[in-house]
């Protein structure tokens, strides 16, 4: 049976993520068979697994790193946001309920059981798996129902070693403050901890990691410098790709919708030299000089029209259009793009219908039946392959599916308008197809890179697992599991 190591954050987006997907190649280098797992997530960024459910993004890509297919016990509950106060509940790949938060506190503890029989699993197939915190053990308030962080590390018997962010400040108080905060039996559980994302000299940082180790008796295992190349690897939160933006010839705008999903659709495009991928921010208007506008995809498609209108995004994407300019709707965004969404049941919120932008002769309904497959089409006007994968509840049709997107075998997907320059698809990861998102680049007179996306991400990952094996101690880190 395999060993287990978790890594646990001081706080959110500290850098778990990448430090998983990087031991997990650099482990992998040595000859562990090794499967990354996270108890919880709660993510809107979802990948399509090998067994046909759904996990979160970033599981997919450690798994990528460890060289194994994804599967859903790697991701056993997925909280995908549909409202502020919401969310659709995911259970070892399949959607179980739609619940406010306090119901869902009510629930989880009940879920303790199938994490458990997903991470047993895991370790009757592996030599080793490295687990993935959420958020931090700081909020001992939420301690007593936990799955995700201490209360899995004590129920599973798994060492853990915290991860702090030196690049938000104040790391050594959210480190040592962890220790006062937690319960005696479970700061035993914390085993060492690492700094990331540090710039500049790490040695004018040697007081602060010595009195880190003082105060909390825990072992320093490094302190990891800022990784440049993260950039280059799928973006966890939608404000990674605004952060990765760069300036390039040809200009390409994407909505930052509310309740954006599976927005790392957009990273092949962002690693174009001659693409300008911009963010469109609430309260900013469409770029008038861009060539194309992407609606991504979206939780809550019928809430994010109303999100959308209320920008003035509507009157934008009209006047782009009327100048000549190309709109991608994908999933969610191709419904919105349509004449209608309508939601009978209230699937994905309050029942109803809600006016679409009508840049698409279709009509969307939801039904409760949720398509999750993985999916190999031709671009109908470039007759190019496109590997890809579908994850979306709703039906659509209407005219303007006479002119397919895509072809799935002999199956039309998606829809083209009249004018042949609004297209709406159900297709994820479209743009991660090299030869398609050069032609269709190319459609819209954008040069487009000789570069081949997935090898640039392996590369990536390589140089990852080389950055932490450079300044971590990393066969101390595999030594702590057990």
């Amino acid at each position: 049976m395999a060993r287990a190591l978790m890594i646990q954050g001081a706080g959110s987006d500290v850098g778990k993520s990448l430090i998983v997907a990087g031991l997990a190649r650099a482990a992998t280098r040595r000859g562990y068979r090794v499967l990354p797992f996270k108890p919880q997530n709660m993510s809107n960024n979802a990948a399509v697994t090998i067994d046909g459910g759904e996990i979160g993004r970033a599981q997919a890509l450690q798994a990528q790193a460890a060289g194994v297919e994804p599967h859903t016990d790697m991701n056993p509950v997925l909280l995908k946001p549909e409202t502020d106060v919401g969310a659709q509940i995911i259970v070892q790949g399949r959607r179980v309920a739609t619940l406010r938060a306090r119901a869902y506190a009510a629930m989880k503890s009940s879920l303790m059981e199938p994490v458990l029989e997903s991470f047993g699993r895991l370790k009757d197939r592996a030599d080793l798996v490295l687990v993935e915190g959420a958020g931090s053990p700081a909020e001992v308030n939420l301690r007593s129902a936990d799955i995700a962080n201490m209360g899995f590390a004590r129920k599973a018997d798994v060492p853990v070693v915290l991860v702090g962010d030196i690049d938000r400040g104040g790391v050594i108080a959210q480190l040592v403050g962890i220790k006062a905060v937690l319960d005696a039996d479970d700061a035993a559980m914390i085993r060492g901890f690492v700094i990331n994302k540090f710039r500049g000299d790490p040695t004018l940082f040697d007081n602060g990691y010595r009195l880190i180790e003082a105060r909390t008796s825990w072992r320093g295992f490094g302190v990891l410098p800022y990784f440049a190349r993260a950039s280059e690897l799928p973006a966890e939160d939608a404000l990674g790709l605004a952060d990765a933006r760069k300036v390039g010839k040809c200009k390409i705008a994407f909505l930052a919708l509310s309740r954006i999903a599976n927005f790392d659709d957009l990273d092949p495009l962002k690693l174009e030299p001659d693409v300008d991928l911009v963010m469109v921010r609430p309260g900013e208007a469409i770029p008038g000089d861009a060539k194309l506008v992407i609606l991504p995809g979206s939780k809550s498609t019928r809430g994010d029209l109303t999100f959308l209108r209320a920008q003035g995004w509507d009157i934008d994407l009209l006047a782009h259009h009327r100048r000549g300019g190309h709109v991608l709707g994908v999933c969610g965004g191709y419904q919105m793009l349509g004449r209608s969404v309508a939601d009978p049941t209230g699937i994905e919120g309050p029942a109803g219908e809600t006016p679409g932008l009508g840049l698409l002769d279709v009509t969307t309904v939801m039904t409760s039946q949720k398509t999750l497959t993985r999916v190999a089409a031709v671009h109908a006007a470039t007759d190019r392959p496109i590997e890809a994968y579908e994850i979306h509840i709703g039906h659509t049709d209407g005219p303007d599916r006479a002119r397919p997107f895509a072809l799935v075998g002999s199956a039309p997907e998606g829809a083209v308008s009249s004018d042949g320059r609004v297209y709406g698809s159900y297709l994820h990861g479209l743009f991660a197809s090299d030869n398609f998102r050069s032609a269709f680049l190319a459609q819209l007179d954008i040069p487009a890179a000789d570069q081949q996306y997935r090898a640039r991400v392996e590369s990536a990952l390589d140089a990852l697992a080389d950055h932490i094996d450079n300044h971590l101690d990393v066969n101390g880190l595999l030594a702590l599991a057990r």
